[in-house]
């Protein structure tokens, strides 16, 4: 720890005025400590984060291993189907497209790879961390913080639950697709074995969420080295083609995209939903950056992705030229006959690396809104003692995986998935467009007409790939918008519900101060042990002891009121996890910290305590905590079928008490009845 007062020094008084504004208790529950608060007796602040990361990631081979394995997964894969769903859109086996319609294709994957992933992520999105943290609402966090206006924070807060649930629609699609696209390269290899596609696809599925319980550790070793024979292997089979056809190399050059869109016009615009393909899994560059530092990640993509997807999106296209009756499946045709198994097998294999880096990527994302009070409390498992980050979540790993399998068995096809893929992906790139507008705007002190000119090109470009996916709702693209509508209209009710109830614990409640002036005068009998009472608001008594109160007529020697804070931001800064401050003989109000990245452990946290002379034994110790049950009020502030959604999902939330991993031989739950 660091900064610990001694304990038998004269403690010090902190402020909390300058907290993050917002801040999530009890996962859901908002409290906002005053600065009259803070003053209200001695405060001690304490606590080094013992989950603290050195986000500045050296480059050596591991780390790159660790890069390709599980960030380039997803658009490491996207050759198996990207080109061909592209020139699809001119041309077809029986009526190939011209040559200079393929350079045009091309040219247009190979620019949509350089200002999308390489200049707009790789180089400037990826500037815009918080505490080393990327991703949607890492960047969402940073952008609120920056921001004083109530109801801008309320729209950036939209703005990225918005990605983040079209992330979610992404990470359902993504297994469904890859699994799909690599598993079709039995129809090359052995055309009459065509009709077991769909059950092998569904087992590798059913295999792959399966394990998940198991942790990414054992197998995560193995991503690196399989994704490195993947990429040489791609950049072989490209090279070799590109040497029978060196015309394609024409394609590097913008005129031929400029051309293509010119003579095609709306034909262009249409294509452009399925170029959109190629850069899949941009996002998980940003997302991942807190796990592997942002050096890897720019070094591994520059220097050797970037090249490699090139080559083999050349040598698809060369192959094109030569062959244009390779249109039904360029990418295995680019493979001598001998090898197309062994290519099978290495693209089955790839696609399920880049399936798990959705869904890893997935359970964080929903830890971090479960921090930040978006979602109920889901049981979290940690598959992994020494990495924080390695986490299961049961739940909504099978509902990742039931909506996987309904994709295939609806669609059957990756070219009829590939209709649903696009919106999912371009959406994400709208929110992280406008988010990162405010934030370089704010935090870098660009000027405005620079971030105008800068984003506002890339916004302009995500909305176009957008657009042109609008195109393909009708054929599947209507998967990821009712996914993200269905995952918007669920946090925000959560939220809503969440809201309306501490409004009303804090109209029924007791203030602090109040309590303690009458407790001498009570006569209340005290008991020797230690009771801990969780609250969500540190200025009023838990409504749990007020209960106890009332039926057993009893208060412990040592009371501590104990309320957790959710930051809005990765993790609580080295120091500052807790603030302990005496508010009568043996009665503390303890505020503990945590970051949407981590997840609170509360006995561990209270055992710190002894450091400055406040007596804890975790395992003397009782925890009382408020059961509620919430029912409809005479004058409701919600509809009634918003009031049912958010009944379901109280009633299918873990306790508190499992979430902060408290034993349950050590809590006393009392009921408490709220209206709303």
């Amino acid at each position: 720890m660091t900064d610990r007062p001694d304990a038998t020094s004269a403690p010090q008084s902190h402020s909390l005025s300058n907290a993050p504004v917002g801040l999530v208790a009890g996962a859901g529950s908002l409290a906002q400590p005053t600065d009259q608060a803070a003053r209200r007796g001695n405060a001690h602040e304490f606590g080094a984060d013992e989950h603290a990361r050195d986000h500045r990631t050296p480059v050596g081979a591991a780390a790159l291993l660790g890069v390709l394995g599980v960030v380039y997964g997803d658009i490491g894969t996207s050759p198996l189907y990207a080109l061909q769903s592209s020139v699809n859109i001119v041309g077809s086996v029986a009526h190939p497209a011209k040559p200079w319609e393929i350079l045009g294709i091309e040219s247009l994957i190979f620019w949509a790879l350089m200002l999308v992933v390489t200049l707009k992520y790789v180089l400037l999105v990826m500037r815009a961390d918080h505490d080393g943290e990327g991703g949607i609402i890492a960047l969402m966090s940073l952008a609120q913080r920056v921001c004083k206006s109530p109801r801008f924070r309320w729209i950036f807060g939209l703005v990225g639950i918005g990605g983040a649930c079209l992330f979610f629609g992404d990470g359902i699609i993504t297994p469904a697709i890859s699994v799909l696209s690599a598993v079709e390269g039995i129809e090359v290899s052995i055309p009459s074995a065509a009709h077991i596609i769909i059950p092998v696809a569904i087992v590798i599925l059913i295999a792959l969420f399966s394990v998940q319980a198991l942790g990414t550790g054992t197998i995560g070793r193995a991503f690196g080295p399989i994704m490195l024979i993947w990429f040489l292997t791609i950049a072989l089979l490209g090279i070799n083609s590109i040497v029978h056809a060196p015309e394609v190399l024409w394609a590097l050059w913008p005129f031929y995209a400029l051309q293509f869109v010119y003579f095609h016009g709306w034909l262009a615009f249409i294509a452009l939903g399925s170029v959109v393909l190629s850069v899949t899994g941009a996002e998980a560059l940003y997302a991942d950056m807190g796990h592997f530092g942002r050096s890897p990640i720019r070094y591994a993509w520059l220097f050797f992705v970037l090249p490699a997807l090139t080559l083999n999106y050349l040598g698809q296209g060369a192959l094109l030229l030569r062959h244009p009756e390779a249109l039904a499946n360029p990418f295995y045709h680019l493979a001598p006959h001998w090898a197309q198994i062994p290519l099978l097998i290495l693209a089955t294999m790839a696609t399920v690396i880049a399936s798990q880096a959705g869904i890893s990527g997935g359970f964080s994302l929903c830890r971090q809104l479960i921090q930040l009070g978006y979602l109920p409390r889901m049981r979290i498992t940690h598959t992994n003692a020494e990495e924080e980050a390695q986490i299961y979540l049961p739940v909504f790993n099978w509902l990742l995986g039931i909506g996987a399998l309904l994709l295939v068995v609806s669609f059957r096809s990756s070219s009829a998935l590939a209709a649903a893929y696009g919106i999912a992906v371009t959406g994400t790139f709208m929110c992280t467009a406008a988010l990162a507008m405010v934030v370089f705007r704010r935090v870098f002190k660009w000027s405005a007409p620079v971030v105008g000119v800068v984003f506002g090109f890339f916004f302009l470009s995500d909305t176009t790939f957008f657009a042109a996916n609008v195109l393909k709702i009708p054929d599947g693209g209507w998967v990821p918008l009712a996914i993200g509508v269905s995952a918007t209209i669920l946090m925000t009710t959560w939220q809503r519900g969440r809201n309306l109830i501490r409004a009303r614990q804090q109209a029924d409640s007791l203030p602090v101060a109040s309590f303690l002036a009458r407790l001498p005068q009570s006569r209340t009998l005290r008991v020797p042990g230690m009771a801990v009472f969780l609250t969500a608001n540190p200025d009023q008594v838990p409504t749990c002891l007020l209960h106890n109160l009332k039926h057993n007529k009893v208060l412990h020697d040592h009371v501590l009121f104990v309320t957790v804070q959710n930051l809005d931001q990765p993790e609580a800064e080295r120091g500052h996890r807790a603030m302990v401050q005496e508010l009568a003989p043996n009665i503390h109000r303890v505020i503990l910290r945590y970051g949407f990245m981590e997840i609170p452990n509360l006995p561990r946290a209270l055992e710190e305590l002894n450091a400055i002379g406040v007596e804890f034994d975790a395992i003397q110790a009782s925890y009382f905590v408020s059961r509620e049950l919430v029912v409809r009020s005479t004058l409701p502030k919600m509809s009634l079928w918003r009031m049912w959604l958010f009944l379901l999902l109280a009633r299918n939330s873990i306790p508190s008490t499992e979430f902060f991993r408290i034993p349950p031989d050590r809590v006393v739950e009392l009921g408490v009845r709220i209206a709303i």
